[in-house]
């Protein structure tokens, strides 16, 4: 098992990123290594990141300003070679289907649930870490 599992967690809201942070808890499941967060506010620093490569998921808050989540994860599938799973924080239920425009590969509603959060968020690491090893 790796040491660590990298995980960038992306919103313009300081509040949305720590609600992240403790609904993951140091490791969002037994079977997988602790989790490191790199916190971006910007679309920039998101992209800046990803290109330094070592991300192992991405959490993308559909509802930053003033590049939401949606797009960020569209763009970043499209452009970043081997792009790391993302789950998408949505607004509501009903914009599930624009989570899967986004090509996201699990999506949870708002507020940070620390129940549904930590095991979407242990789903999308194993996807890649199970590929990695």
């Amino acid at each position: 098992m790796r040491a660590t599992a990298r995980v960038l967690v992306y919103s313009d809201d300081a509040n949305t990123r720590e609600q992240v942070r403790l609904a993951s808890g140091r490791r969002p499941a037994a079977d997988l290594p602790p989790v490191e967060f790199l916190e971006c506010a910007t679309m920039d620093a998101v992209l800046k990141e990803l290109d330094a490569g070592g991300i192992d998921a991405c959490v993308l808050d559909g509802e930053a300003v003033p590049a939401g989540g949606m797009g960020v994860c569209r763009q970043i599938k499209d452009e970043i070679f081997r792009c790391p799973p993302v789950l998408l924080l949505i607004g509501r239920p009903q914009d599930a289907w624009l989570a899967t425009w986004s090509r996201a590969d699990r999506a949870v509603t708002l507020p940070v649930d620390p129940v549904d959060f930590p095991e979407a968020l242990a789903d999308v690491l194993r996807t890649r870490l199970s590929v990695s090893a």
